[in-house]
């Protein structure tokens, strides 16, 4: 598809996005343009009361017309300002209210998007796109397209009073005005994609600033600020390149206005002063001809502008409507069957998926995970043991093959249904930045106080949440920041346990916790275990005995499978990853001070490797 074929499908899209918005403020449009409409009408009477105060009043010596015309042009000026100012406070209100409304209708429709999405999607782009792009509505339903219909409205009356006035010298006029058009035109091609472009920049400036800020520890220890503000000048140099060459097309705009404008006036010098020595034009009609210049040639600049700032509006509303036209999860779930409690019997038939076309990371997996069970994971890195699981989330779906639970298809499953009957752990737990109680409640915002704090005291939260000063209202920070690795792992088990789950995910659950906390936390994992289908990832090998099954995979496919005893005495790829595991381990505990043996490092290049934990 080339270049120009993608702008006018992008057009299409910002079209259909800018009429929508129309649509849904048009009643304050509607005001706001009947009151452009009196207050452009009433902007006309003291320019038109020139004419007279020269020709009759000063030159007939018509002393009683003065009164009136003062009258007229005080009344006029007086209906000029009040609707100026309910203009702007109907328009402005109008405006902030569609932006607002916008950045919510755009957020809900993100959160909603399929998980690929978000994988294939930097942050910074998508916070661009729903605070940055969401500002250009008000250059449509606020000001800018009222002060554009305005500018419109006006030019046209003025043209048509400076017509009667003298029509020779208007024809003149209005081909110069002609041609300024033809220039906006060619300029505001060019300025679109720039505007287009900025957003672009911007929103991968900020992705990698949100990176580098997230990230702050990892760069401090690596010394790297340094190579990271070299990154981000770079974003910087680009988005002030482009700022700068807008700001060049808008300047060529504004100083063709200016010289129109200039090229106006010498006309009226030439033409307008023939006129009157000829007696065709009365020197009454001529100032008022120059007033009514002004008002025809003033908004022409104002349309320069306005004109820019309604390209840059749909330019963001096309990258909108682009996200807009992306189908939900919720979109999908509408043709799909809802799902009433499930008991977690899950199945593989014969699954195949890849991220990347060409490249399989699970090939043609079968197996079953009947209710209740323990299903084990173990494989060296890269294996597919965290795609399975992703499967089973169904954040992603099989490229072959079928997922089922208890039964039916996944796919033709409602995913809220679903997944609101999932719970997980992962090795490292995401906190969100609030309380304590927030967070351990995040699946159940309605929790009762008393059923917070029992599950803290299952998974012993209980025993550093008490010795904070704000106990359960402790501020974790951004991520949970503020509380240690382990202490977020028995918030998120905490906050499991509370969510009471059908299937639960244990990514290396316990692997934030030393000996003496995860001993403590057994009793809560053996808990929330309970009645539930599992699926455990975990790094030591010998904590997965009580497995009910272990699934040993290499290269996306399932080379073995059955309990601990069983693949023990089959003395196969799992026998060999425990024995090197169970080999680095007995070392560690003979001589704890000393190095690990040479080989080590490459039997750790082999995991982490997966398992249930010993007592779960």
């Amino acid at each position: 598809m080339t270049d120009k074929a993608k702008k006018g499908i992008n057009y299409s899209r910002a079209w259909a996005e800018a009429r929508e918005l129309v649509w849904r403020h048009r009643v304050s449009l509607s005001i706001g343009l009947a009151l452009m409409l009196v207050n452009r009408l009433s902007g006309l009477v003291l320019p038109a009361s020139s004419k007279y105060l020269i020709d009759d009043v000063i030159g007939k010596g018509r002393g009683d017309l003065l009164a009136p015309i003062a009258l007229a042009a005080g009344a006029a000026v007086l209906v000029q300002a009040v609707t100026a100012y309910a203009l702007s406070q109907v328009v402005s209100v109008a405006a902030q209210r569609a932006i607002a409304d916008m950045r919510m209708n755009v957020q809900q429709h993100v959160m909603h998007l399929p998980v690929a999405y978000f994988d294939s999607t930097k942050t910074g782009v998508l916070i661009s796109r729903v605070m940055t792009d969401a500002e250009g509505v008000r250059n449509l339903v606020g000001t800018g397209l009222i002060q554009l219909s305005g500018g419109t409205l006006t030019a046209v009356i003025g043209l048509f009073v400076l017509f009667a006035l003298n029509w020779r010298l208007t024809s003149i006029v209005l081909v110069v005005l002609l041609g300024f058009g033809a220039l906006m035109s060619v300029a505001f091609s060019r300025l679109r994609p720039l505007f287009r472009e900025r957003s672009k920049i911007n929103a991968e400036v900020t992705g990698r600033l949100a990176e580098s800020l997230g990230g702050i520890r990892i760069l401090k220890v690596y010394v790297a600020e340094k190579r990271e503000e070299e990154l981000f000048g770079k974003g910087v140099s680009r988005l002030f390149e482009n700022v700068r060459r807008t700001i060049t097309g808008s300047s060529i705009v504004q100083a063709g206005a200016t010289l129109i404008i200039g090229a106006i006036g010498v006309l009226l010098i030439l033409i307008g002063g023939r006129s009157i020595l000829d007696g065709t034009m009365t020197l009454g009609g001529l100032v008022m001809y120059i007033f009514f210049i002004g008002l025809v040639a003033a908004p022409l600049v104002q349309i320069a502008s306005v004109g820019t700032q309604i390209s840059e509006a749909f330019a963001g509303l096309d990258r909108i409507r682009e996200i807009r036209d992306m189908t939900t999860e919720d979109q999908e779930d509408a043709r799909r069957s809802p799902v009433e409690e499930i008991r977690g019997e899950v199945g593989f038939r014969d699954v195949t998926f890849s991220y990347v076309p060409g490249v399989q990371v699970l090939k043609g997996v079968s197996f079953s995970a009947p209710a209740g069970s323990t299903t084990a994971l173990v494989g060296s890195s890269g294996s597919g043991k965290s795609t399975l699981i992703g499967l089973v989330m169904a954040f992603n779906r099989p490229d072959d093959g079928v997922i089922t639970v208890d039964g039916r298809d996944l796919s033709t499953v409602r995913l809220r249904d679903y997944r609101s009957q999932l719970g997980v752990v992962l090795q490292d737990n995401f906190l969100f930045d609030g309380t304590i109680r927030e967070n351990i409640a995040f699946a159940r915002p309605q929790a009762s106080e008393a059923d917070i704090r029992e599950v803290s005291r299952i998974a012993h939260c209980d025993e550093f949440i008490d010795g904070f000063e704000n106990g359960y209202d402790t501020i974790v920070g951004e991520r949970g920041v503020k509380l240690s690795g382990g202490q977020r792992q028995r918030v998120a088990i905490a906050r499991a346990i509370l969510a009471d789950p059908r299937i639960l995910i244990l990514d290396e659950a316990t692997s934030s916790l030393d000996s003496e906390s995860e001993a403590l936390i057994r009793d809560g994992l053996r808990s929330l275990r309970r009645g539930r289908t599992t699926f455990v990832i975990a790094h030591r090998l010998s904590t997965i005995e009580s497995a009910d099954q272990i699934l040993v995979l290499e290269g996306g496919l399932i080379v073995e499978r059955g309990t601990h005893r069983e693949l023990i005495a089959l003395s196969g790829r799992y026998r060999q990853l425990y024995d090197k595991q169970y080999g680095i381990e007995r070392d560690r505990f003979i001589n704890p001070g000393e190095d690990l043996t040479p080989d080590a490092p490459s039997v750790l290049d082999e995991l982490p490797v997966a398992g249930a934990q010993t007592s779960l």
